[in-house]
């Protein structure tokens, strides 16, 4: 299970992604390959301890929990950046259409994809005041 984890979390890249390089053939895709493989062994070792170790861990459960909270992160940060593009950017907002295909959701979950908190956690990242006052529509 750990070696199919391994596979499915950290993907050799195939060499073929790298076949228009002008400079060495290959040499974009070995430096790749060898950072994976390093990243591969790293996570494997990793899991085979914590699974050793920890009397109800599962692998594949933990790797599950893993993947919804890097998803979960995503997600918010793609809120930030959706308040930023309609609420900081000057001298106008960002079209709602252009952040809906950028974001892959419709207009209107553009516009209730984020409120006055991503807003606040906006300003208070980037120094920024917003283009409009709090709670202004």
């Amino acid at each position: 299970m750990i070696t199919d984890l391994t596979d499915l979390t950290h993907p050799l890249p195939e060499e073929s992604e790298f076949a228009d390089e002008d400079e060495d053939e290959g040499t974009g895709w070995r430096a790749m390959a060898d950072q994976v493989v390093q990243e591969r062994e790293e996570y494997e070792r990793g899991l085979r301890l914590t699974w050793e170790h920890e009397d109800d861990f599962d692998p594949l459960l933990g790797e599950i929990a893993a993947a919804r909270d890097a998803m979960l992160r995503a997600e918010a940060r793609m809120r930030l950046l959706i308040a930023y593009g309609r609420e900081f950017t000057r001298p106008r907002p960002y079209r709602l259409e252009d952040l809906a295909r950028a974001s892959g959701m419709s207009i209107s979950g553009v516009r209730t994809a984020y409120d006055e908190d991503e807003v606040a956690e906006v300003a208070k990242r980037t120094g920024i005041r917003p283009r409009r006052p709090a709670g202004e529509s």
